[in-house]
């Protein structure tokens, strides 16, 4: 049995003899090729957007935000009136809310997103128009729905005063 490993190592030593200019060549392709590796994967990752998706609307009194993911849940774009400009009180109209979608929608629409179902959230001033937005830069919005919380049954009473 040792005579089976002492002819089995000498084979494995045997090996042919790189030059330097070699091993600085193979070392150079190997680098290349972990580049365009590297870039590879950067161009599927912006590729692998989805067509259809979903954009949130949540309009406050204050603020309104959009963010467009796609059908996972994983955002693509989102905006909000802060973000686009706007300060104070007119954070909260509605063409502060138009302004916030078109830019969201432009660049998911960028990024390969034809078609939206729209989740709206909140009793703001910019619903309505958020939604013309996001349809006038030329994505298609296949339903609309209303996800705003509502209280069922109030808060919790005050405990009993006692004398």
């Amino acid at each position: 049995m040792s005579e089976e490993i002492k002819d089995q190592a000498p084979a494995e030593e045997q090996k042919p003899a790189m030059s330097e200019a070699q091993a600085i060549l193979a070392a150079d392709t190997a680098t290349a090729n972990a580049a365009a590796d590297a870039e590879a994967a950067k161009k599927k990752s912006k590729a692998k957007v989805m067509p259809a998706g979903i954009a949130f609307i949540r309009a406050t009194y204050n603020n309104t935000l959009v963010s467009i993911a796609d059908a996972r849940g994983g955002v693509i774009s989102w905006s909000s009136a802060g973000k686009a400009g706007f300060k104070g009180s007119r954070k909260s109209t509605a063409f502060a809310a138009t302004m916030v979608a078109q830019d969201a929608a432009r660049t998911a629409f960028a990024r390969g997103m034809h078609e939206v179902e729209v989740r709206m959230q909140g009793a703001g001033a910019g619903r309505e128009s958020a939604v013309r937005a996001i349809q006038s830069v030329g994505i298609h919005v296949t339903c609309i729905k209303d996800c705003t919380p509502v209280a069922h049954n109030g808060c919790r009473p005050r405990k009993r005063r006692r004398v």
